[in-house]
């Protein structure tokens, strides 16, 4: 079987054609991937980044975590899904026993184990996974959007993190790839009064404009903009940080009004200084972060934004390769792309 695997600490992944079939165990079952998405994390793993490293990845292990395929092989012990089933994967199998768990915030488990960082993942033409992270997809909706609903999914957590709070108000969004993307959107539709989205690349920003959002590159003018636009209120209401980049959060916390609301989404490199006495004590911010999606009610409005046709992400898709083309996947994501995608069968 055809795989990319992350064999050892260091830079880079290995593309093999002789990876073990995958087989289905007791509550599993196996899916032929139809597509896989790649995001930022995926960069980070092959860099071998301190970003990739503070997850712990169980080496040797397929990467990826955004995929979608169908059943070809159940395991005993399961229940609810039938060889045929088409589905989309949650990346994130959560214990079931801890308070967080038990208490509706399974997302937050601290001993979850991630989807092709300690189990194998999705850059592979099969993969056996557990049925509690598979999530059965709509007649309407393809595969390959089904490969797109793990980060579609964080941008709809972020909005539920900021309390739904877009509509008639100002947002900025840090950092336009798929997640941030998504959010624009989401907000447009939610009726924000207007959205700024700060990116540096030129591609994106552009992708941004065709949303009929405000695309602006990083630094004061953005800043400025923000504050013009909300007027008296002085400052923008509620702000996503989706670019990982440690500088970008300062400057954020800054367009913001007194009371308004941050949500972190991308996960920096390095430890990010806040002024705390100036931005959250004096101004009173709420500062709020997320990690992946809210089990399961995210994945529950994602899927019926979908089936209702308000969302669609199709457009989110730049680029589809085989695996043994990963190497330029992984470049294209800080090039000219959005989504981009590895689909087995194309090799």
């Amino acid at each position: 079987m055809r795989a990319i695997i992350k064999a050892a600490a260091g830079r880079g992944v290995q593309y093999v054609t002789d990876a073990p079939e995958p087989k289905a165990g007791d509550g599993t079952v196996v899916i032929d991937i139809a597509a896989a998405s790649l995001c930022g994390t995926d960069r980070e793993c092959y860099e071998w980044s301190p970003a990739a490293q503070a997850f712990h990845l169980d080496l040797p292990v397929v990467l990826g975590h955004e995929g979608a395929g169908t059943v070809v092989e159940v395991g005993p012990g399961v229940e609810n899904l039938r060889v045929g089933d088409r589905v989309a994967l949650e990346s994130h199998l959560p214990c079931g026993q801890c308070f967080a768990c038990r208490t509706g915030h399974a997302h937050t488990c601290e001993r979850t184990q991630i989807l092709g960082m300690h189990f194998d993942g999705v850059f592979a033409e099969r993969v056996a996974v557990p049925q509690n992270i598979c999530v059965p997809l709509p007649d309407a909706v393809s595969l390959e959007t089904g490969a797109l609903l793990e980060s579609a999914g964080v941008a709809v957590h972020a909005i539920q993190r900021a309390g739904y709070s877009v509509a008639g108000q100002g947002v900025l969004i840090s950092g336009a790839g798929p997640v941030g993307m998504v959010l624009a959107r989401l907000a447009s539709l939610m009726g924000a009064a207007y959205v700024i989205v700060i990116e540096p690349n030129p591609y994106r920003r552009a992708a941004a404009e065709q949303l009929g959002v405000i695309a602006m590159e990083p630094g004061e003018a953005a800043i400025e903009r923000s504050h013009q636009l909300s007027g008296h209120r002085g400052g923008a209401d509620v702000a996503f940080e989706c670019s990982g980049a440690a500088a970008a959060l300062p400057p954020l916390l800054g367009a913001l009004r007194r009371e308004g609301t941050i949500i972190t989404v991308g996960h920096p490199g390095r430890p990010v200084e806040i002024d705390i006495a100036t931005h959250i004590n004096k101004r009173g911010i709420t500062l709020r972060g997320i990690f992946g999606r809210r089990l399961w009610d995210t994945w529950e409005q994602t899927l019926l934004l979908l089936d209702s046709g308000r969302l669609d992400l199709d457009w989110l898709i730049t680029h589809r390769l085989p695996l043994h083309q990963t190497n330029q996947a992984v470049d294209l994501l800080t090039g000219d792309a959005c989504k981009v995608l590895l689909v087995p069968n194309l090799d």
